[in-house]
């Protein structure tokens, strides 16, 4: 009976963040630390009665072996695993959901290929969040995990891509859809693996770009939340005359959408446009949106008889809200969405299908179609590295000085939120829950008044 060697809060801290855990593999994240972790998350699910814990990898070098370690973690707590080998996270939160079992996804999603980490859920792909578990499993590893002296848990493999395929493809039907040029940029991320085995036989013909697993992000990096990764896609479209491309990150969890024009099209027209299409199915409906979407999420939804309820960044926040309120439907401004028959979970594939069946159930291009959900200009999400929690402070205040004459409105539901006198201009200021991150969001009803006020904000942060 093994008991885990104790370990400094500080040191836990630095890789546990609030709703996963994610670091530089060999600088906190190493084998070791993930066995101990497996132990912690193994003890609290058998506290939970949980028996059994499906375990799954992204494409990153470091994921096979970090998993291997987490499940011998899991396996000395007398619980059994199911090593699911390569998936995506919404992949693995199919798995949870459908045979009930807590999940471990090995991922560092749109990180550099230094790093990885771990997204937790139990069964259900509930999330496993600092206030859900992570305090739980830090405290454990900060004391020493203790040993289990019963019996070792027993180890399998199987494989879930084909269900899960038919699960998505059951959930919306594009057999009926007019026939698309589908351009796929997988950045040589898990989309490579999952679109193939979801689109297909479908009147979808799919141009696929950088669809080769590789870890180290060989082309560009998975993250499509930064423009200068969408540069491949937009040329691709507009070369393979597509009627829409899709891009997805590095675990396949998010899509953004790319029309015939090689212009991106905002995750929040997505959010309105997959709103709309629930709310014609199931009128007042309840919808969830974070607080970074644009304004114009929340004026569809009420045009559209349904219920907006606002909430903070990150997923097991939304997916905690998804549950209590009720919601069919949730989106995020960094392009994740979360469907209620989809067990609250987010899924990149899912939104990717409903923005084709809505593009393919009518004759327009997609840019025509999506015109009248953009009624705003966003700034998109701009980084400031702030390596302190007191420096991001500092400079979150010191935002608020500068505007305080201007100020109509102030929330702190998360970071804070400014919306400005006589104007519909806002702004967020909030610190990043997983790197050292300052992070702005401004809207505005023009692009000068956007970059305008992006560029007065940033000129305070970084003074």
């Amino acid at each position: 009976m093994r008991t885990a060697t104790p370990r400094s809060r500080e040191a836990v801290e630095a890789v546990i963040k609030a709703y996963d855990v994610r670091g530089i593999v060999g600088e906190g994240i190493d084998a070791d630390f993930m066995r101990d972790t497996g132990a912690a998350f193994g003890r609290l699910m058998r506290s939970e009665e949980a028996t059994q814990i499906l375990i799954g990898h992204d494409m990153r070098a470091s994921g096979p072996g970090l998993a291997r370690a987490f499940a011998d973690g899991v396996l000395e707590q007398g619980v059994d695993v199911v090593m699911l080998g390569l998936t995506s996270t919404d992949q693995l939160y199919y798995a949870s959901g459908v045979r009930s079992c807590p999940g471990a996804m090995f991922t560092a999603s749109h990180n550099p290929a230094a790093y990885n980490g771990i997204k937790l859920c139990r069964s259900g792909a509930r999330p496993v969040g600092q206030e859900s578990g992570l305090a739980t499993i830090i405290d454990d590893l900060v004391a020493g995990v203790p040993g289990f002296d019963g019996a070792r848990g027993t180890l399998t493999e199987d494989d879930c891509l084909e269900g899960y395929g038919e699960y998505l493809r059951e959930l919306v039907d594009l057999s009926g859809i007019r026939p698309l040029k589908v351009a796929v940029d997988a950045a040589n991320g898990m989309g490579g693996h999952t679109v193939p085995a979801v689109l297909k036989n479908l009147p979808l013909e799919i141009e696929p770009l950088f669809f080769e697993l590789d870890g180290s992000f060989p082309n560009h990096e998975a993250n499509p939340l930064d423009p200068k990764n969408l540069v491949d896609l937009q040329k691709f479209v507009l070369d393979t005359k597509a009627d829409i491309g899709l891009a997805f990150d590095g675990d396949a969890d998010r899509c953004f959408v790319i029309d015939e024009l090689g212009q991106p099209v905002s995750p929040s027209a997505v959010c309105a446009i997959v709103a709309e299409r629930y709310l014609a199915e199931k009128p007042g409906a309840t919808i969830i949106h974070n607080l970074i979407t644009s304004k114009a999420v929340p004026e569809i939804i009420a045009e559209n008889g349904g219920k907006a309820v606002r909430t903070r960044v990150g997923h097991s926040f939304i997916k905690a809200t998804m549950a209590s309120a009720g919601a069919v439907f949730g989106g995020e401004h960094s392009a994740h969405y979360y469907f209620t028959e989809f067990f609250n979970a987010d899924s990149g594939m899912l939104a990717a299908m409903h923005v084709l069946a809505a593009l393919g159930g009518q004759a327009k291009p997609l840019s025509e179609m999506m015109a009248k959900y953009d009624r705003y200009e966003a700034s998109g999400e701009i980084n400031s590295q702030l390596a302190s929690k007191a420096a991001q402070e500092e400079r979150t205040q010191a935002v608020l000085d500068h505007f305080a004459n201007r100020i109509e409105k102030i929330d702190r539901l998360d970071g804070v939120t400014v919306e400005l006198k006589g104007t519909k201009a806002w702004f967020n200021v909030r610190a990043s829950n997983t790197e050292p991150l300052l992070r702005l969001n401004a809207e505005a009803p023009t692009r000068a008044e956007v970059d305008a006020l992006s560029a007065e904000v940033l000129s305070v942060i970084r003074a």
